[in-house]
């Protein structure tokens, strides 16, 4: 793609979100730069402007024109416009719309109660609230056992048939938070299939590349 501009993405080294887009535009090789941005400065001008929920990520593609914000947004505009050969993504019926339910999962349960079970943990002001960090630590585990049970189901590789898609990608940077919120938890042991499946996303050069890059951005 030498002849495509690099897109531009805002970014935050905190937070999964963002290295979900990075992820898919590694993946499909689509040439980026990476603005990262302090928390204070999403909330006013010019950010703001860009999206008006004062989060990240957003993005600006130079080549369209179109500035757009919210993951799944961004990441559905990607596929259309830059995997005409879809090699994230099936294109035909019914793997098409499979693929939706599985992104909507990720997006209004993984991403959700992980978030809420490290915000108990970590960042609210007050310390050991032992029935919200249960509740969001046994949603956890119940986002990994639904797909540790389709996995064994269908006995297929991936989320979608056999082969990576958009929607494998979409729960990686979230469930690398996993051995940090549940550290005594066995989760090779307890859902062996969804372990499995996600130590092949990891070892994907372009997971690897994104991984990385996100250490960097945060400093360990």
């Amino acid at each position: 793609m030498s002849d495509i501009k690099p897109l531009h993405l805002y970014s935050h080294a905190s937070g999964p979100n963002p290295w979900k887009v990075a992820m898919v535009l590694e993946e499909l090789s689509i040439p980026y730069e990476t603005e990262m941005m302090e928390f204070g400065a999403l909330k006013q001008e010019p950010y703001v402007s860009v999206n008006p929920n004062g989060r990240v990520p957003a993005i600006k593609d130079p080549n369209t024109g179109i500035t757009l914000w919210e993951t799944g947004a961004i990441i559905d505009y990607l596929l259309d416009y830059y995997d005409k050969e879809n090699k994230l993504q099936y294109a035909e019926f019914p793997q098409k719309y499979h693929q939706k339910s599985w992104e909507h999962f990720q997006m209004s349960g993984q991403g959700p109660y992980y978030g809420q079970l490290a915000w108990f943990m970590m960042f609210h002001p007050e310390k050991n609230i032992t029935s919200a960090i249960d509740r969001y630590a046994n949603e956890v585990k119940r986002v990994l056992g639904v797909i540790d049970s389709h996995l064994t189901k269908t006995s297929t590789e991936y989320l979608v048939g056999d082969k990576v898609t958009y929607v494998d990608i979409m729960f990686v940077s979230w469930n690398t938070i996993v051995p940090g919120l549940l550290s005594d938890w066995d989760w090779q042991g307890t859902y062996p299939k969804c372990y499995e499946w996600n130590q092949k996303l990891l070892n994907r050069t372009a997971i690897k590349k994104v991984l990385e890059d996100k250490k960097t951005a945060s400093g360990h």
